[in-house]
């Protein structure tokens, strides 16, 4: 018993040296770090270097423009589409086709003003884009109910969360602009030196966020007033926004502080999308402004387009924007639309889009349909329908 007292104890001393050793070691080696370290705490000049050097200048500001000019100077301008310069081989009958489709297309483009001021008086009464385009806290109260246009038997019950979100005020002046362009995205605007024409425009309305710099501003402009998106585009791009969300925030500073219409309320799936993207843009403080395109407004321009002939599963957002321009401006002038592969002079091949060669789903849009409707509005004298080049005249 005593020898068991006895060997408790030496283990007892054992552990308590053995403790004391250890601890004494971090302590020393605690003190030394400490030493080192303190004076790269307290010393705020000693990280100067690497402060500029992670230094990133504020979206969309000056020197964050003189920067991304300076990237934009070191890539490869946009090659000249190739493709275009060759004649179509793959479409034997497309010149026949062209033609008769343009045989009634006016050259010499004169507005009709009693055929003008009679379409916008039935669309306005119709659909009354300029009250209604876009929701605000005054046409969407809390506690209405909001359709999803393309799901016709789901709606959304306007809460609070909801509502705070929404637009205060009316989105437009109630001056009527003298002019505006609408800038669809099609392949003909490649090489067609429109951009000096487009920009001139007192109002400029584009689709689906498309790029306007590195090498498109001669054919497209820069100038925006509103453009609309895709949420496809925040999910095939961006990742859903859901990560790093940086790359999307810079998109949008090349469209200053114009509109950006988003179909938060086309379908469920794009109201989560939607919101995220004007969190983004609000946590970037980017200048553009987010609004959200009204899904009651889009059910009365299918209506409206159906009584006129048009079947389609779901408008282009091409054609939505013309309606909205025919209410707000005085004379509308059109870019980018044509629904061929072939140019309808040159008949030489194009791009779907002017920047890509993406293609639609079949089946979901009516575009050679719509295009033809367009065209007679044309030759009405209600919109001109640019098919070609500008030429310096147009500006």
């Amino acid at each position: 018993m005593k020898g068991q007292l006895l060997l408790y104890l030496n283990l007892l001393i054992l552990g308590s040296l053995t403790t004391l050793f250890y601890w004494n070691t971090f302590d020393n080696n605690w003190r030394h770090c400490s030493i080192k370290l303190r004076p790269q705490l307290n010393n705020t000049n000693s990280c100067k270097e690497c402060r500029e050097k992670k230094h990133i200048p504020e979206l969309c500001s000056a020197s964050w423009r003189k920067e991304n000019q300076k990237l934009r100077n070191e890539r490869q301008q946009k090659p000249k589409n190739e493709d275009a310069a060759a004649s179509s081989d793959s479409c034997k009958d497309c010149r026949e086709k062209i033609n008769k489709l343009l045989e009634n297309y006016t050259q010499v483009w004169k507005k009709n003003e009693d055929n003008h001021f009679e379409f916008r008086t039935r669309l306005s009464l119709k659909c009354n884009g300029f009250d209604n385009v876009v929701i605000t806290q005054t046409n969407t109260p809390v506690g209405s109910k909001l359709p999803y246009d393309g799901e016709r038997t789901r709606f959304l019950e306007v809460k609070a969360e909801h509502f705070k979100t929404f637009f205060q005020g009316h989105p437009f002046s109630n001056k009527t602009k003298k002019t505006c362009a609408v800038v669809g995205n099609g392949g003909i605007l490649t090489n067609s030196s429109c951009g000096k024409t487009i920009d001139s425009a007192q109002f400029v309305i584009r689709c689906n966020l498309p790029p306007l710099s590195n090498g498109y501003e001669e054919d497209v402009g820069m100038k925006t007033d509103i453009v609309t998106a895709n949420p496809s585009i925040f999910l095939q791009k961006y990742g859903s926004l859901l990560e790093h969300r940086r790359m999307f925030a810079e998109s949008l500073c090349q469209y200053g502080k114009a509109m950006l219409l988003l179909p938060a309320f086309s379908y469920r799936i794009n109201t989560a999308l939607s919101l995220r993207a004007s969190y983004t843009i609000d946590d970037f403080r980017i200048p553009i402004q987010p609004v959200f395109i009204n899904p009651k407004y889009l059910q009365s321009l299918a209506l409206f387009w159906g009584s006129l002939g048009l079947k389609a599963r779901r408008l282009t957002t091409g054609i939505m924007m013309t309606s909205l321009a025919l209410e707000l401006c005085d004379n509308v002038d059109l870019y980018g639309f044509w629904p061929f592969g072939v140019h309808p002079h040159s008949f030489q091949n194009l791009t779907h889009h002017y920047y890509d060669d993406g293609k639609v789903k079949k089946g979901f849009h009516s575009m050679s349909d719509e295009f033809k409707l367009l065209l007679h509005l044309h030759n009405q004298g209600v919109l001109k329908l640019h098919l070609g080049e500008c030429g310096p005249d147009e500006q």
